[in-house]
């Protein structure tokens, strides 16, 4: 398959092989429990707080529920429940070959980019997750943030010199889409063209559309050279180069796949992150510029979207290595977990409350938790690349306003991703 999406048996490496007795104990279409909840549901779509509310009521803080074609697994909606399954992949591991339930698997499932093993840091567990693990932090901790800001706020006036001069726009697809794989990909090391088609495929990966196999492929062609080209010249700078002179001996395999990885999880969250941020500043009066003095800052801004619409909401997932009890339920061996980050944050045991004043709590889980987390470096170059493209824009057209009744704002409907699907906006002409 184009996407190299492994199924158990395709390879051998440190593999869960499962058998038929193993299998789950109802077929696809029939629920594991009476009140599972399909995961599709369109009010976890655009409802979500609510369907948080009544799982909690009806089945505490780890809930069943049905991914698409029904497919059973249990939803981890408790903020400590969710700490539990992070800090502990011995029993809660990432490699989604020890899943029981691949007999059930149709080979276009729509969560496959998802669930389908790739031989990837994502996957990886134990000696080899760290050995990878370490190249890649090592590789983007070596960003200089300084350069990375200089080259953000480069790319952000690009972008707003195109629509300055009209006095209105989509921020969405206009700038917010844009920025994050248009910085990351000039971390690369890529010319300007290579890195508009790069953006373009991204695009399309994430769209899950039918041309989301062939834009994988070609994202992948891309980073195949890219790597040789490293491997020609070890004096190339940017994050590709590090890996490739990275004392953890990476082949060339390894680093492209991870690469991919890399660029996969950045543009989506980070676009989304910028994109709800700005929903929350043009919509709510605490970031409203008054007379007193001034608006909450980016920054809290920022930290707040991850709280209350973190760009990714839900992440599948963990596979159960043992028979385990996880907040009241059994879970069996080779079970999926779903971790449910939007519904950890919004758990009442820890919930804060903003209006009151809890700015500088950063203790979400929206960027996960343990070895499978987010690594820090990541998230301080996505943090680094939305406040500047928050801040500049806010800089360069001051009187930004929504163009629409706030009300008429809709979100995309994602169980796996949050994000605000237009912000039309209007503002004083300017000069490019």
């Amino acid at each position: 398959m184009i996407f190299n999406l492994l199924r158990p048996g395709d390879d051998s490496v440190n593999a869960y092989h499962p058998s038929p007795a193993d299998g789950p104990s109802v077929p696809a279409g029939c629920p594991a429990h009476p009140d599972a909840v399909r995961m599709h549901t369109e009010q976890l779509q655009t409802d979500p707080a609510e369907l948080y509310q009544r799982l909690r009521r009806e089945h505490g803080p780890v809930a069943p529920v049905l991914l698409d074609n029904d497919i059973p697994a249990w939803y981890v909606l408790g903020y400590r429940e969710l700490h539990r399954v992070t800090s502990d992949p011995s029993l809660f591991a990432r490699d989604s070959r020890r899943w029981h339930a691949w007999d059930y698997i149709p080979d276009d499932w729509p969560l496959m980019p998802f669930v389908g093993y790739r031989p990837t840091m994502l996957f990886a567990e134990g000696a080899e997750h760290q050995r990878r693990a370490e190249a890649m932090y090592d590789a983007l901790a070596s960003v200089d943030q300084f350069e990375l800001r200089a080259e953000a706020e480069r790319v952000a006036d690009e972008l707003i010199d195109a629509f300055a001069p009209s006095g209105h726009a989509e921020l969405i697809t206009d700038y917010v889409s844009q920025v994050p794989m248009r910085v990351v990909t000039r971390l690369f090391g890529l010319d300007p063209g290579v890195a508009a088609a790069i953006q373009r495929d991204t695009v399309e990966m994430v769209s899950a559309t039918e041309g989301t196999m062939a834009a994988y492929q070609r994202v992948h062609d891309r980073m195949v050279a890219l790597v040789a080209e490293v491997r020609g010249d070890p004096g190339m700078p940017g994050i590709p180069a590090r890996m490739a002179e990275h004392p953890a001996g990476l082949t060339d395999e390894e680093i492209v796949n991870d690469l991919i990885g890399t660029v996969y999880a950045s543009h989506q969250s980070t676009t989304d992150w910028i994109g709800n941020a700005l929903r929350l500043m043009l919509t709510d009066e605490r970031f409203a510029v008054t007379l007193a003095g001034g608006r909450r800052s980016v920054g809290q801004a920022l930290n707040e979207v991850l709280w209350e619409d973190t760009p990714v909401p839900s992440f599948v997932g963990r596979w159960a290595a043992e028979d385990t009890v996880l907040g009241g339920q059994r879970i069996k061996k080779g079970d999926c977990l779903v971790l449910g980050l939007a519904a950890a944050n919004a758990d009442p045991s820890i919930r804060p409350d903003f209006q009151a004043g809890a700015a500088g709590n950063q203790a979400h889980m929206s960027f996960s938790y343990g070895e499978h987390g987010c690594p820090a470096p990541a998230r301080e170059l996505a943090e680094v690349i939305s406040m500047t493209a928050i801040e500049v824009l806010l800089d360069r057209l001051p009187d930004v306003a929504l163009a629409v009744p706030a009300e008429e704002l809709e979100w995309r409907t994602s169980v796996w991703f949050r994000g605000v699907r237009a912000l039309p906006v209007e503002f004083t002409p300017a000069l490019g």
